[in-house]
């Protein structure tokens, strides 16, 4: 019995390991598509959302199945309830890739230095979501603990962004359109990585039993 609940957990962690690697993958595609104003990267993550939605929907089920088949013991089932957890970030990571794409798909080719600042807020988001699933999957509480502290360098990154897009506004009122769509897209990119956050304080919880709440999500 033993033998075969351990197959399904090494099973959730390779879905897990999936899901995320989707998240990767549709983080990286906007950034590429918002850098080369690239709009057939940007629709396909469209796609990819719908993958991490059906995933979501699987691993669900997945742990549903261990908890009501099986008899998890205590760090099984903080094992198991921080999956639950984190696939509902992850979806949300997904959402948040699309909506950038959407943004993107209305962008007219215009550039602002803010573009560089933009990407190396996706390049640390990305990395965030990798971190985080590593973590995870390697029980490892060093690296989810950094995951969290890495979060100050995507807000620092959001709150330069900003202030940048301020300067451009008043200085050139008719970017203004184009600078709050900027704006908006450094906006995903920190929920992206508070979704990580989120990922990594689950993965403390399923490590330590405890749950410490690092940021605030949408």
């Amino acid at each position: 019995m033993r033998k075969r609940f351990d197959e399904q957990l090494s099973l959730l962690n390779q879905e897990l390991t999936m899901m995320g690697a989707l998240c990767e993958e549709a983080i990286a595609l906007v950034a590429k598509a918002l850098t080369g104003n690239e709009k057939d990267l940007a629709k396909k993550v469209v796609t990819l959302d719908d993958e991490i939605d059906q995933m979501e929907r699987d691993i669900e089920s997945l742990c549903l199945k261990l908890l009501l088949q099986q008899q998890p013991v205590a760090g099984d089932l903080r094992q198991i309830s921080a999956a639950l957890k984190m696939i509902t970030d992850m979806e949300r990571i997904g959402d948040q890739a699309e909506d950038i794409a959407e943004i993107i798909s209305y962008l007219k080719g215009h550039h602002i230095p803010s573009h560089d600042k933009i990407h190396e807020m996706a390049t640390a988001a990305t990395k965030m979501v990798t971190d985080s699933i590593d973590a995870y999957v390697n029980k490892d509480l060093a690296l989810s603990e950094a995951v969290i502290s890495y979060d100050d360098v995507v807000d620092d990154c959001f709150n330069k962004v900003k202030t940048n897009l301020i300067e451009v506004i008043s200085k050139n009122p008719m970017d203004g359109e184009y600078a709050l769509d900027l704006l908006m897209i450094a906006k995903y990119f920190e929920r992206i990585g508070d979704h990580a956050t989120n990922i990594a304080e689950w993965v403390e919880f399923s490590i330590t039993g405890q749950h410490a709440d690092h940021s605030q999500t949408e």
